[in-house]
Parts: structure tokens; sequence; C-alpha cells
């Protein structure tokens, strides 16, 4: 008896019922319950005093109210029970991919400091075609690794703890660092990085780190996709570009980063932000890529206060932009 009343207040207790499936108040299930539970009511009221006026007939009338509380019911419960399934199958999702991501981190951790051994010499120097697979091992453990770490912070986000540690920085100098960061890969991909960064650009309010996977996410994707865009660029004739900049404007920092790569297809660019999704044309070009990158960098944007958009057109380029709050008048 005292578990049946324990899951009965458990049941009732909405509140802790959302936040077992990590919902808002207006999508938990529970909560849907007790509105419809409201309308079940106000649905028997207005029947009563309708019938009370077309018809005198008490036994009549209180079977016609009868009748509509218990279909009304009926359907209040096979709605919420249906979306409580759905609720519950979200919730393990997220616990799933949590729980693997987190048991696979560590062994590709360990694999990556082996492989490192291996190609520093410190055993012995490798032959150079042993120095070569070695080289392909590491990328991809790399590109798991990325990969673990983008479906915890999907998680984190899905879960509601996606935890920003804000601070005042200035977007330029992450920038700066990044755009060397990525010279090798830009000049493997024939893509020339250029930056253009106002004078007196106010510092920003938010999470270093998150916002540098935003950018590093935006840039990575410019360089990669630039070299399959249309005409000479496609067939390496001339260098592809990219320009990063940065500047102020009213209570907000706004940093674009511009390419004249493949573009996104008209029909693809309402669905660019969601969880997986990749545009036909990079499909066409390239297996590779999560589909994650941007629906985070959606959710750090607007977690710090942010918005973040884009304007495309296909075959000619891109320009992904997001600004963030200034944090004070302190100029650079």
């Amino acid at each position: 008896m005292k578990r049946f009343f324990k899951n009965f207040f458990d049941q009732i207790n909405v509140i802790g019922q959302c936040r077992k499936y990590n919902l808002p108040l207006r999508q938990c299930p529970q909560f849907l319950f007790l509105v419809m539970g409201n309308v079940n009511v106000v649905a028997m009221i207005t029947a009563y005093f309708v019938g009370i006026r077309y018809d005198s007939d008490p036994e009549k009338l209180m079977l016609v109210v009868i009748s509509l509380a218990t279909a009304i019911f009926i359907i209040s419960f096979i709605i919420v029970r249906s979306f409580e399934q759905l609720a519950e199958a979200n919730r393990l999702k997220t616990e799933f991919v949590n729980i693997v991501s987190h048991q696979i981190r560590s062994p590709l951790t360990n694999l990556k400091w082996i492989v490192e051994i291996l190609t520093s010499g410190i055993l012995g120097n490798a032959e150079k075609k042993q120095t070569e697979y070695f080289k392909i091992l590491k990328e991809n453990l790399e590109r798991m690794q990325k990969l673990v770490s983008e479906l915890l912070t999907v998680s984190r986000i899905e879960a509601t703890k996606l935890i920003l540690k804000k601070e005042n920085f200035f977007l330029q100098n992450i920038a700066n660092d990044l755009v060397k960061e990525f010279e090798p890969i830009s000049k493997s991909s024939n893509v020339k990085i250029k930056t253009d960064f106002a004078d007196k650009t106010p510092q920003v309010n938010g999470d270093p780190f998150q916002v540098l996977q935003v950018l590093e996410n935006l840039l990575y994707n410019a360089v990669r996709y630039i070299g399959f865009a249309s005409g000479d660029i496609a067939r390496g004739k001339e260098p592809g570009e990219v320009l990063v900049k940065i500047y102020g404007k009213g209570r907000f920092v706004f940093c674009e980063v511009i390419d004249n790569g493949i573009g996104i297809p008209k029909e693809d660019q309402k669905y660019i932000f969601q969880k997986f999704f990749r545009a036909d044309n990079v499909r066409r070009y390239q297996t590779g890529g999560s589909g994650l990158g941007l629906y985070i960098a959606k959710n750090i944007i607007d977690h710090s206060g942010g918005k973040i958009g884009f304007t495309s057109c296909q075959g000619k380029g891109t320009t992904f932009w997001f600004k963030l709050p200034a944090a004070t008048n302190k100029k650079m």
C-alpha cells in the first residue's frame, strides 16, 4: 500500500515528472494531462448548462454529460500516454548516447596516445609506409574523438545541462589563433583565409571555449567545402577564399565567415540547423561529417544570448554569421 501511494504521488507530481524527462513544462505529458483534465471539467459544466436550456430531462442530461466526459477522458489518456512513451524513449536515447560516448572516449584517448608514441621515434624509427599508416590511424582517431565530443555536447544540450562559463573576452583574439591553426589545412585545400577586424570592437560576454567551438566549426565547414565549388576553384586553378569579419554594431559584436564555396541549395536551407542534417550537394561530394556541428553552434549561441544565421547562393558561396552581447565599452 505504501508503494502504491508513493507511485500515485510521483505520477501527480508534475514538476518532478517534467524533470525526469528533461522537458519544459509545456511539453511535459503530465502537465498536458492536467490541462486536458481542466478542459474536461469545463466541457462538462458547459454541456450541463446548455442541456438545461434545451432539455429539462435530468436523466437524459446526465447521460449526455457523462458520455461527453468519458469520451474526452479516453481521448486525453490516449494522447498523453503516447506523449509519455515518446518522452521516455527520448530520455533513454539521451542516456544511451551519453553512456556510450563516455565509454568510447577513454579507449580512443589511449589509442591516440599509443599512436603518438609510435610516431615519435622513442621506440625506434618507423618505416615510411608504417608512418603513413600511423598518420591515417591518427587522423581517424581524431575524427572519432570529435564525433564523441559532439555527441556528448548534444546530450548535454538535450538534457538542458550545457554549462556556459561566461566571461569577457575579445573575439578577435580567438579568431586570430584559430586562423593560424587552420593554415596547414587551408594550404592543403588551396584556400586562402583572410581576416577583417574593425577597429575599436568591444569585448563580448560568453564562454570562450564554447564560442571557439562555434567559430572552429564554421571555419572548418568553409575550408572543407570550398574546394567543391563550381568553375575554376573546383578544378584547382585558383585558390578559394574565406573571409572572417568581426565588428561591433549596437549592443552586439558580429562575426561573419564568408566563403566562395558550393553554397547551400535553397530547398535545404530551412533544415540547416537540424541535427544530423547534411545538404544534398555536400553528400554528393563527400560522405564525411556528422551533421551535428551547426546544431551545436546554434544552441551555444542561443544559450549565450546571441543569434546565428546565414545567407547562401548555390554555386557562389555562403556567409554564416553570429552575434554575441557586447560586454563593456572597452575598446581594443
